[in-house]
């Protein structure tokens, strides 16, 4: 009998245990609103919370973002997990929501998309969410309305204007100041406004060669064994000069070429066999991969530099300065 008690309280045990349990196994749907009172226009929070457990899916509601019966969707919050006991999940669904309709709103229940094993079904919270919205009343028989009254035009008044006047007016002292100065410091140097206008002459021929020389020589190529680019570079020089000094277009012509083009040209006999002797040099560095010695590379420079020197216009003295300005002037 003892046995026969004790296995009875046991299935009342388990029965009541499953019992419980499928009493608390469905999950719990709640819904509110915060404020549950606006004003037409406002904005307010629909809230819905769901209690359920970790193997349980559910799917919040979904509304559309035009407005329908008053109500807009602003935007749809994500899913928050408030809490977590055990298998017990807590989790929070909000939407932002607007009112445009003045009157007491039904939101209706909260339903969520439920499913568990073979299960699917709606669940609704079992209280009903409701939105009171206010407007402003206005008293027409105490407030009378009118027409927007048109633009008045005011008169025209000197002191609204004398402030820029006088800033205006300071501004053009500064600037009739500053180009005064101007014209008499370029006057100083016997300079006119109109030479900051004036671009600059070019440089001449022998002064561009002179240091395009010297920075060829600082780069120091056949010290590094490429003889090609150094001779290049001479060789660059020099037609560039050639065209700038005696309009001889050195840059599309041959050495062969250059060398009739210079028989024309009056200068001395040495810096004519120089400049040949450079430019057939640096043809066979470029095109037979000659590469010539230390010695032979500084006498190239020394031929192109010094070519460049004696070649280049004398200026002329003072007396000569005088006697050109008397030819210009019977001119």
């Amino acid at each position: 009998m003892k046995f026969l008690r004790y296995i009875t309280i046991c299935v009342s045990a388990l029965c009541v245990s499953a019992l419980a349990f499928g009493a608390t196994d469905t999950p719990r749907i709640t819904s509110r609103i915060e404020p549950d009172s606006i004003m037409i226009g406002d904005r307010f929070t629909y809230i819905i919370d769901v209690e359920k457990d970790m193997v349980q899916e559910i799917a919040f509601p979904e509304f559309e973002a035009d407005p329908k019966g008053g109500i807009e969707l602003v935007e749809s919050h994500p899913v928050d997990t408030i809490s977590r006991e055990g298998r017990r999940l807590h989790l929070r669904k909000r939407y932002t929501m607007a009112a445009f309709e003045e009157g007491r709103i039904a939101m209706g229940t909260a339903k969520v998309l439920y499913a568990d094993k073979n299960i699917i079904d709606t669940l609704s919270s079992n209280d009903e969410a409701i939105l009171n919205v206010g407007t402003f009343q206005i008293d027409s028989t105490s407030h009378a309305i009118f027409d927007i009254k048109p633009q008045k035009t005011l008169k025209f008044k000197f002191r609204e204007i004398s402030d820029y006047l006088l800033w205006a007016l300071l501004a053009a002292v500064i600037l009739a100041a500053a180009i005064y100065g101007l014209v008499r410091w370029l006057h100083s140097r016997g300079k006119t406004i109109k030479s900051l206008f004036t671009p600059a002459p070019p440089e001449p021929a022998h002064i561009v060669a002179i240091r395009a020389l010297e920075e060829l020589h600082n780069r120091k190529l056949w010290q590094n064994n490429l003889h090609k680019e150094y001779y290049s570079g001479l060789s660059d020089i020099l037609r560039t000069y050639l065209a700038g000094r005696y309009e001889v277009g050195a840059m599309e012509m041959t050495t062969d070429e250059i060398a009739e083009a210079v028989r024309e040209v009056e200068m001395p006999t040495k810096c004519s066999v120089d400049l040949m002797s450079v430019l057939r040099d640096a043809d066979l560095a470029k095109f037979a991969k000659f590469e010539p010695d230390a010695e032979q590379n500084e006498s190239a420079y020394s031929k192109a530099y010094y070519f460049v020197e004696e070649t280049k216009p004398v200026e002329p003295t003072t007396e000569e300065e005088d006697v050109q300005a008397v030819i210009n002037k019977i001119k």
